[in-house]
């Protein structure tokens, strides 16, 4: 469990757009670990953690694409029931709300990788067994 900067990008929800954004990354060799995407009627919402942040930043900022950063919390979390209510519990006792949460694992793997925006990031981590909050 770690605290990474998200990347959320806001786009032209048309075709091609995610594919000129992913193409841009990879010639600089960026790797991209999380993506969600959620869409409106004339914009999208691209939230990632990249492998390179800065430089993702500055990429993105050449091609005058419009980006806000967030802490968030990357949980490696087990592939089991109730895991992911363990961990909403725990930050609803602690009184850290989750503001949303994106998360993948296949059907047969052993774990997946959750990335969680809280209200209060140090405290989550604290919360959920990584480093104490500062």
């Amino acid at each position: 469990m770690e605290i990474a900067t998200q990347l959320a990008l806001f786009l032209e929800n048309k075709p091609g757009t995610l594919a000129a954004v992913c193409d841009a990354l990879a010639q600089a060799s960026i790797n991209i670990y999380a993506l969600t995407i959620s869409d409106t009627v004339d914009h999208s919402v691209v939230r990632m953690v990249v492998s390179d942040t800065h430089r993702a930043l500055a990429i993105f900022e050449e091609h005058g694409t419009l980006v806000v950063e967030n802490d968030v919390l990357v949980v490696e979390i087990n592939n089991q029931p109730g895991r992911l209510s363990d961990i909403a519990r725990k930050l609803a006792a602690a009184a850290v709300n989750i503001e949303y949460a994106y998360l993948a694992v296949g059907a047969g793997a052993p774990s997946g990788l959750m990335v969680l925006r809280p209200s209060d990031v140090p405290r989550a981590l604290q919360v959920l067994g990584g480093e104490p909050a500062k």
